[in-house]
């Protein structure tokens, strides 16, 4: 049993030393910072350029469903590839997984065409 929680233990005293690192930083950090309050510090910082108008834009959620699908699907080809250069030996039955894996991406997809997320204008 004592061998058992030895690991715990190292687990444990890992988990405390970064709390305390992290602590410690963010403590030496407070005490070192400038503490200058000026009225140039409250201002908006857009570029270099003093904003004009005001802060609200409107932008279609349309964008970040194509960097979603995007990335769905880099993420997908990051599993098919080292599935691809070993199927020989893995076999037949990880052949039929990664046909229904494919097979739940193109009905996302398809749901996705269908309810029109993929047409750029409309």
């Amino acid at each position: 049993m004592g061998a058992y929680l030895d690991d715990y233990t190292a687990v444990g005293v890992i988990i405390v030393a970064g709390v305390v690192l992290a602590t410690g930083m963010l403590g030496v950090n407070r005490l070192m910072r400038p503490r200058v309050a000026a009225r140039e510090k409250l201002l908006t910082y857009e570029s270099g350029v003093d904003p004009v108008g005001a802060g609200w834009a409107q932008s279609t959620v349309r964008y970040y469903v194509y960097a979603f699908l995007y990335v769905i699907f880099a993420v997908d080809a990051v599993f098919l590839f080292p599935w691809a250069v070993v199927l020989e030996e893995i076999g037949r039955a990880a052949a039929v997984e990664m046909g229904i894996f494919i097979g739940i991406l193109v009905v996302g997809l398809v749901y996705a065409w269908r309810k029109g997320v993929l047409s750029w204008t409309s």
